[in-house]
């Protein structure tokens, strides 16, 4: 017996009074009533109605039982209701997971305008620095660097890409000297991300086009952009940084780009949007989608206020 479904049944029978009613507001046949509600007695081994050729009414027991079967219903009707609107309209709430591949400063700004035009959703954010399973551990969506993400069947959507400079504060430099080549770093004091994001040989490429690579010594290591950024503020030495997240120190004068004519080689990160694919993708998570990827798709090679500003976890280049 489909248990739910005999008591919608026995509900409209109590409702109309009928079984005939009953089955004609329900497209049902008579015969198909009549069995649902003995089906339902037996079930219960109580009589849930007084039959007579001319009229049906509910016995105590049967009226007790159409109560918390109204109430049942109406639960359930609720919660069908809530679930399929939430596929429509974005609401609930989202847990999102960004990996150190963007800052506070670069998320905070994109998620107050999804929050302006999204009031009903609300967000969940993780940051974190290691890997993710974004499935098992119960995130809807993910801002991070691809091979952080190792659960299957996922869905990627490239965000943006951020590259690294050299940078160092004027006072460092007045004291020390600006480097004209790479090799020249040798004789710095160098910052660098920790030696499991990146490895000491630092290879560069030139105007000309060659590469020329560097085995470098760090002074200070730390698996932070932001106390990197710090330290290279602070005049403590010359440090690889991401260009988004230095831009305004470059611009006022906090910090100097160095090599401007050299690239960092292989140094662009590529900050992914990711979650699980599912068939059905809820309303909130399939908004949020778009709106990151059209939110950063309409700004300028993000720079600081479009919030790109890519940490060095998990980009591990080997010496």
């Amino acid at each position: 017996m489909n248990q739910l479904q005999a008591m919608r049944v026995f509900l409209k029978v109590a409702e109309t009074e009928s079984f005939g009613r009953a089955a004609a507001a329900l497209d049902l046949s008579n015969a198909v009533i009549t069995r649902y509600v003995s089906l339902l007695e037996t079930h219960l081994n109580t009589r849930l109605l007084n039959r007579t050729t001319r009229s049906v009414s509910l016995t105590e027991a049967g009226r007790s039982y159409a109560e918390g079967c109204r109430a049942v219903i109406e639960q359930i009707d609720a919660i069908e209701a809530s679930v399929a609107n939430s596929s429509v309209d974005p609401s609930g709430t989202l847990k999102i997971v960004a990996s150190a591949s963007f800052s506070l400063l670069g998320l905070t700004p994109m998620l107050c305008e999804f929050r302006d035009r999204y009031p009903n959703v609300k967000l969940r954010l993780t940051l974190l620095h290691r890997p993710v399973d974004l499935v098992a551990e119960g995130f809807d969506v993910g801002i991070v660097v691809p091979h952080l993400v190792n659960s299957g069947m996922l869905i990627n959507r490239p965000l943006l890409k951020v590259g690294a400079v050299l940078v160092a504060s004027r006072e460092y430099l007045s004291q020390r000297g600006t480097p004209a080549h790479p090799a020249a770093l040798v004789t710095h004091e160098f910052l660098a991300p920790s030696a499991e994001i990146h490895g000491s040989t630092w290879s560069f490429i030139g105007p000309s086009g060659a590469v020329e690579s560097v085995v470098l010594d760090p002074a200070y290591t730390v698996n932070s952009s932001h106390m990197l950024r710090q330290a290279a503020v602070s005049g403590i030495g010359i440090a690889v940084l991401p260009e988004t997240y230095v831009t305004q120190d470059i611009q006022a004068g906090a910090l100097v780009r160095l090599l401007p004519d050299y690239t960092l080689k292989d140094a662009d990160k590529e900050v992914s949007i990711v979650y699980p694919g599912r068939r059905h993708v809820s309303a909130k998570t399939r908004s949020f989608v778009d709106f990151a990827l059209d939110y950063f798709r309409n700004r300028e090679p993000f720079n600081e206020n479009a919030g790109a500003s890519s940490e060095w976890v998990g980009s591990r280049t080997h010496s």
